[in-house]
């Protein structure tokens, strides 16, 4: 299976999903983007030198951590992190930026555009770019910049130009929108880092190949400290980079679970969430590629919420719309409730502090692990750290004085 999902079926397709929509003048950029990417993914000194860069870089491998308190408060169950939070820039995204900064580098382009929702992926991008020499532009929803206002002061002090998108819900989708515009323009020069395991065919492919190193660890990881593979395993899923990547460690192990936890927003039944597979999803067309997404009855894009930035997007990646058709990964939904819940739980018990989109992996494995056995093991991918979100988390525990000394404080600088 696991072949399967790195060599799609033409073009692109993962089942019924995926493929290229794309305007007929970006067809020539993906085609030479599919080259340059099926030439690197064969030549076996191209991943030795991804993995090189990660290891030098951004301190890879990530480790794994017994959450030891935590397992005794809820009954023994063996619960582990993932600690995608420990890599440079805080998150999984620079494990997709550096591979696609090395296919840059190959293609002899020198500008990079991004889109980014919590920030993360355009802080990796940024640092790519400063890291390789290249010109960077983000794109970010307005709302966006202002609920991670630090994200986006480093991603400025990193050299990078960010955009403020105003259009639409101001939002995810609308900074990918204004990526695809961007690139249309300056597709000769330029390259699209799209962060996520979505977009027109190679764009889920090829980042889904970068981020399986979250998974090959993680298995090896888990026999190395335990002896065995966990019992079940949780990520949260926005675009799905971050799970695809640890999914794909464990998908020719049936006897492993594997569950996507995505943003219930302030509940399923309000249409007011972000959960297109474990909430309303419907099949549509968009953003370049077929897959599930939040739409009317007519087609037209719904808005999203979630409190997590990175999680409140329309789409999912065609590859997990896939995996859940053939039954291989389950999908459940976490309210913003109860991810400040479990923040709050995993700061107090184990001194952790992860960001709102991975705690909802975490939100999901603390609410079903009460009906597991206690010799059972779960492994939770924690994709981010928290740093960029202290003012929703501020909010959020209604801490008003914080929320505005940060505030004065992002201003000043």
């Amino acid at each position: 299976m696991l072949d399967q999902i790195l060599a799609p079926g033409h073009p692109g397709y993962y089942g019924p999903y995926g493929g290229t929509f794309v305007p007929e003048v970006l067809h020539a950029t993906l085609e030479e983007l599919k080259a340059a990417f099926e030439q690197a993914r064969r030549d076996p000194d191209f991943w030795e030198e991804y993995t090189r860069e990660l290891r030098t870089y951004s301190c890879r491998p990530t480790p794994l951590t017994p959450l030891d308190n935590l397992s005794r408060a809820k009954g023994g169950v063996r619960l582990f992190l993932k600690r995608e939070d420990l890599n440079q820039t805080g998150a999984h995204k620079i494990n997709n930026v550096m591979g696609q900064g090395l296919l840059v580098r190959r293609m002899g382009k020198k500008r990079v555009i991004a889109e980014t929702g919590a920030g993360q992926h355009g802080v990796a991008t940024a640092t790519m770019a400063a890291r390789l020499g290249l010109e960077c532009t983000i794109y970010m929803g307005s709302v966006d910049v202002e609920r991670q206002r630090p994200n986006v002061f480093w991603m400025e002090q990193l050299g990078a130009r960010v955009v403020p998108v105003t259009e639409g819900s101001a939002t995810l989708k609308d900074a990918i929108n204004e990526c695809l515009r961007d690139w249309a323009y300056t597709m000769d020069h330029t390259h699209y880092v799209l962060g996520t395991a979505c977009g027109p065919h190679p764009f889920p492919q090829l980042v889904a190949y970068f981020q399986q190193i979250i998974g090959v660890e993680s298995r090896e990881q888990m026999l190395a400290l335990t002896g065995r593979l966990p019992d079940r395993i949780y990520a949260c899923v926005g675009g799905g980079s971050n799970a695809t990547g640890m999914f794909l460690g464990f998908l020719d192990d049936p006897q492993v679970e594997l569950v996507g936890v995505e943003a219930g927003g302030r509940g399923l039944e309000g249409g007011h969430h972000a959960a297109r597979l474990a909430g309303d999803g419907s099949v549509g067309v968009a953003q370049g590629y077929k897959t599930f997404f939040l739409q009317d009855e007519e087609g037209q894009m719904r808005e999203t919420h979630s409190v997590a930035a990175g999680l409140d997007y329309i789409g999912v990646s065609p590859i997990l719309a896939h995996l859940r058709d053939l039954g291989r990964v389950r999908f459940a939904a976490a309210t913003d409730e109860e991810v400040i819940a479990a923040l709050r739980q995993l700061m107090r018990t184990e001194g952790i502090i992860g960001a709102l989109e991975s705690t909802h992996a975490v939100a999901g494995a603390l609410r079903e692990v009460g009906q597991m056995r206690p010799d059972q093991q779960v492994l939770i991918n924690l994709s981010g750290r928290g740093d960029k979100d202290i003012f929703t988390i501020a909010t959020a525990l209604q801490d008003r004085n914080w929320v505005q000394f940060l505030k004065d404080k992002v201003a000043k600088s």
